[in-house]
Formats: structure tokens, C-alpha cells, sequence
């Protein structure tokens, strides 16, 4: 489509007001409710420019951002009137468009005036397309906003050209996190690093975090975990003209085993050693006294008369220092206030385990038979062990060794099955598919298991380049078992690329002479030499079809996938089996 042709359209949508709104839940998991909408505004559906990519691009070519951003306004405005939705309307603005001649003040106000919606109902989630150096325009933005009584939302934190330095500046009331840093979270560690320094960050600067983007269960239990409240996604809900008005009808069961991490409050409640604290002017005897008629404590808290802690004391800092000349007549009739360490680290119950552990690595002085000391709302509460906490962080290790392939990192049995198990409750339409490698064992025989690794690893490389991640998923378990869920409706182009690119691909792992050869050749143990077809893939797949009166579980279809896998080998070289189950 040539840059005139778009323009005309744009032309035609905006003088026909041919725009319409779509709606994508935001719900708050702490209270188990829709707190508002983010609206989406689409182009005619026979249009080049329905795609809000190339819609806003020509706008901002053609520089009438400001006019098509005024018209999404007016639309997605008048839908959330029109449609008696609840809560917040979120609304996406540039604040490169405040610029154009063509953007006028108040417009907004008026046009939320003549609806009767109030301004408080509206976040404006800025958003940041193009690098803004001009911080005095971002800083007019806001205010400008603001000052008519909207709230304000700071998009695809992490994304953008300078998003970390808005938020710093800028002081949004929430912070939407890129949809980058939340796919995959459950099984990169680094991800969720960043998220958790970003919750740090917001409740410093008091602004409310939304993690965007969701569409696994294991995405969505982790982040809860972290502490995240405020989600949207696919896995919840897509943009939809008329969308969902209850959290029940979008939030999906997420299955979790009782563990230390996941207490009925989220915190540290299951670690609390509930013991009693001293007051600051209790005789240093007198707490040796304690420690000596109860060995098992480790450390007391010292509090002061409102009940927050001043100080920590260790039993056997206080043994050593007594066990000193003189010291025992010295102290006799001293408060604790003068041998309690002042160094120690307080965090509050509603604290996550791993948040606690990443506080102790950070200090340099703190030993394993030291305790920390557990507040609510600065008071204290009891005492924390710091092997309790090790122990509760090497079996969530543990647990999340069982959810990720140790060699590709591709969600493993546990999320294979929630996944698949996901799409069959919602009554979904699937392609499952159940993929080896043919030959893998005499290849390893031949060239050792540090390069059939590498097999694999090329594999799982080609796997997430031939997908539609947004919308198909891929699971490893075992040594060279794959499973590929579908939802992309071209899914046989896909998995033609996908074995194409892998024999191109395969050619550097073999010697010449067997590459020429187009096999293998094994000396086995009893001495003879048998021939192998060099590496291919043997795929068995089920399509499942919604609507069906007998209801299917995940392990029922892949245990098919397999079986048709199983047919699938009997083909020499590549090879695909299809079978068809109703869901």
C-alpha cells in the first residue's frame, strides 16, 4: 500500500469517524474484581489501517495524531457510557500530540462533561512511541491532565526510550510493566528480578503496578506470588466490544500446593516464631537469664515503649561478651541497650521469602544463626530464622526445576498440562502436537552427548522462531520429547518451516563423509556396522475441535499426540501423523 493510498484512508476514517473500541479487563487479584477497562481503539475491519500500528503511524506521519487520538477518545468514551461499564476507563495518549496545531484544549473535559462520566473515572496512560528529550512536554502532559482531575498511567514501563526516567520525574499514579519482562517469568530468574525491583520502586514512589500482557497460569501465579495485584491479559481476557463485567467470569483457577510461599496471606506468616520481645531497659542478666532457661533462642528483639523494635540481641554475641574478665560485674546492672547490636534487619509479615532472602544477601554482616525480626505496621510481631528462609528458597528451586527443561528452559511437564488443561475447560480449538528426534541415539553414540545437546538446543532455538508465541506453546520433557500446542491457524506452514529450517540447520553437527553419505554409520558392541539416517523429526498431532459432548482431559490428547507420534516414526526421514478429537 503505497503512502498516499494510506493517507486516504486515514482521510476516510477520520471524516466518517470509522472507529471502534475495544475493551480489555484490569483486574485486582487482592480483591478478586474488574477496577477498570483499557481501551483499544481498532480502524474498519476492511481497512489496511484496522491494525492500531500502522493507524497511528500514518496519523503521526500525516501529523494528525492529535485529531485521531481525540476521535479514539470520543469512541472508546462513549462505548464505556454506552455499555454501563464499572470503574476506570484507561485511555492512551501521546504526549508528542499535545504539539499539533490541531490538538485542543478541553476537549476531553467537555466531551466526559456531555457523556457524565467523571474525571476521576479516566486514567490517561501516556504512552511513548517515538524518543522524547523534552521532558517539559511530558511535565505539561501531566499537568495539563492532571489539573482536569484524570489520573495518570505510565505505559510499557521498561520499553520505552526513557520510561525509568519518566517514572522518576514524572510520578505517575500507576506503572504499567512491558508485556516483554512478564512473558516467561515463571521459568527466567532475571525477570523476576526486574518486577520485583519495580514493586520495590512503587511503593517508594506510591504508584499502583500493573503487569500487562498475561497469558500462561504460571505467569499469572508467580506474579501474584511477587506481590503483583493489578493484572490484565489474554489469559484473562482479550479485548472484546462488549467485554466481561465480573473477576469470576475472567479469573482462572490457579492450581498451587500448600507451601511456605504461598501462605493463606501471602507473607511470612508460616516462618513467625512467635517469642516475646525485651524492653530497652531490661537488665543484661536478666535476658541471659532467658536465653539460658529456653537454649533453643537464638536472638531476642529489644522494643522500645511503643512496641517497635530498637535492637536485636544474639545469644551467643551475649554469651562471648560475658565470658570476658570483669564483664559479668561490669554489666550486672546495665540495660540490654548497651550490649544489643543496632545492625540487624526488620521486615514487615506481608513480605514474600524471596523478597527477605534478596534483603539478607544484600547485607554484608549477616550470619546463618542470626534472626530477623518480623513487624506489622512497625510493631513488632516475633522473630525469623534465617535457615528457615534458605530451606523455603532451595525448595522453591526445586519446585521450579520440576516446571522448566534444565537444558532449554522450556516450561516442562507441570506447565505443559495447566496449559493444555487451560485451553480444554474454555472449550478452545487446538492443534497438540507431540514431536522427537529420529536418530538421536546413535548420533549421540557417534558424536557424544555434549553435541546431541546442542541438537536440541538448536531445536528449541528453531521452535520459538517458527512459532507465534503470543498464541502457540512449546513444552520440552524428557530427553528429546517436545510438545507444541497451536492455536496459529496456519499451523502446517509452520510446522513445514519448522522441519525445513531444522535439516538446513543440522548440517553443521555432521563430519562431510556423512553428510555426502546422507547417513550414519555405528559400530555397534558386538562389533558390526549398521547405518543410520541422519537427524529428522517424526511429529504426532491431534487437532481438537470445541463443542464436542465428551469432555477430554490433557493427558487423554497427549497421550494421542504420542500415540500418533508412534505412527509417525514408522515413515522414513520427516514425517507428520494427524489425528482429530473432539473436545
Amino acid at each position: 500500500m503505497t503512502v498516499n493510498e494510506q493517507l486516504s484512508a486515514l482521510d476516510h476514517i477520520l471524516a466518517h469517524s470509522d472507529l471502534h473500541s475495544l475493551y480489555q479487563p484490569i483486574v485486582s487479584l487482592s480483591e478478586r474484581r474488574i477496577i477498570g477497562y483499557e481501551a483499544l481503539s481498532r480502524g474498519p475491519s476492511n481497512s489496511p489501517l484496522h491494525s492500531p500500528l500502522p493507524l497511528f503511524a500514518t496519523a503521526r506521519t500525516a501529523q494528525r495524531l492529535a485529531e485521531l487520538e481525540m476521535a479514539c477518545r470520543t469512541c472508546a468514551c462513549t462505548g464505556f457510557r454506552d455499555l454501563g461499564l464499572e470503574g476506570k476507563l484507561f485511555l492512551n495518549i501521546s504526549p508528542e500530540s499535545l504539539l499539533e496545531s490541531s490538538h485542543e484544549q478541553g476537549r476531553t473535559l467537555k466531551l466526559l462533561q456531555r457523556l457524565g462520566i467523571p474525571a476521576s473515572r479516566i486514567v490517561i496512560e501516556l504512552t511513548e512511541q517515538a524518543p522524547t528529550d523534552d521532558m517539559g512536554l511530558l511535565d505539561t502532559a501531566l499537568h495539563y491532565y492532571r489539573a482536569m482531575g484524570f489520573t495518570i498511567a505510565l505505559d510499557d514501563l521498561g520499553a520505552g526510550y526513557s520510561s525509568l526516567r519518566l517514572w522518576s520525574e514524572l510520578r505517575p499514579d500507576y506503572v504499567k510493566i512491558d508485556r516483554h519482562f512478564i512473558d516467561g517469568i515463571h521459568r527466567d530468574a532475571l525477570k523476576r528480578e526486574f518486577v520485583g525491583s519495580i514493586l520495590q520502586m512503587a511503593r517508594a514512589s506510591q504508584a499502583m503496578v500493573v503487569a500487562e500482557g498475561i497469558e500462561l497460569p504460571e505467569e499469572l501465579a508467580v506474579l501474584a506470588e511477587m506481590g503483583v495485584d493489578l493484572v490484565q491479559g489474554y489469559l484473562l481476557s482479550r479485548p472484546e466490544a462488549n467485554p466481561p463485567r465480573e473477576a469470576r467470569e475472567v479469573l482462572p483457577r490457579i492450581e498451587s500446593r500448600p507451601s511456605p510461599f504461598m501462605s493463606k496471606d501471602g507473607g511470612l506468616t508460616p516462618l513467625l516464631l512467635e517469642q516475646p520481645a525485651v524492653p530497652m531497659d531490661t537488665l543484661i542478666p536478666e535476658v541471659m537469664a532467658l536465653f539460658q532457661a529456653k537454649p533453643s533462642l537464638n536472638s531476642l528483639a529489644v522494643i522500645n515503649d511503643k512496641g517497635s523494635p530498637v535492637g536485636i540481641v544474639h545469644h551467643y554475641a551475649l554469651a562471648e561478651t560475658l565470658r570476658k574478665p570483669f564483664a559479668p560485674d561490669l554489666f550486672s546492672r546495665k540495660p540490654i541497650t548497651r550490649l544489643m547490636s543496632q545492625d540487624f534487619l526488620a521486615v514487615d509479615k506481608t513480605q514474600s521469602p524471596l523478597q527477605v532472602s534478596r534483603l539478607l544477601t544484600r547485607r554484608a554482616r549477616q550470619r546463618v544463626e542470626e534472626d530477623f525480626i518480623i513487624v506489622e505496621q512497625e510493631q513488632y510481631r516475633g522473630m525469623g530464622r534465617v535457615i528457615d528462609i534458605l530451606h523455603v528458597i532451595t525448595e522453591h528451586k526445586l519446585q521450579e526445576s520440576r516446571h522448566a527443561h534444565p537444558l532449554t528452559a522450556l516450561p516442562g511437564s507441570v506447565p505443559i498440562y495447566h496449559h493444555l488443561t487451560t485451553l480444554l475447560e474454555r472449550d478452545c480449538s487446538a492443534v497438540v502436537c507431540h514431536l522427537d528426534i529420529d536418530s538421536l541415539s546413535p548420533f549421540n553414540a557417534l558424536y557424544g552427548y555434549a553435541q546431541g545437546d546442542e541438537v536440541l538446543l538448536c531445536l528449541a532455538q528453531i521452535l520459538s522462531e517458527c512459532l507465534e508465541t503470543t498464541q502457540d506453546f512449546i513444552g520440552h520433557q524428557g530427553e528429546d520429547d517436545f510438545i507444541i500446542i497451536f492455536r496459529s491457524l496456519d499451523w502446517r506452514t509452520r510446522l513445514t518451516q519448522l522441519m525445513e529450517t531444522f535439516q538446513s540447520r543440522c548440517h553443521r553437527f555432521y563430519t562431510p563423509k556423512h553428510l555426502n553419505d546422507g547417513c550414519m554409520i555405528v559400530e555397534e558392541a558386538d562389533g558390526r556396522r549398521r547405518e543410520y539416517p541422519l537427524l529428522s523429526l517424526s511429529v504426532g498431532a491431534v487437532r481438537v475441535l470445541p463443542g464436542g459432548t465428551r469432555r477430554l482431559d490433557a493427558h487423554h490428547v497427549i497421550r494421542m499426540a504420542s500415540d500418533a507420534r508412534t505412527q509417525a516414526k514408522k515413515i522414513p526421514g520427516y514425517s507428520l501423523h494427524l489425528m482429530t478429537e473432539t473436545a
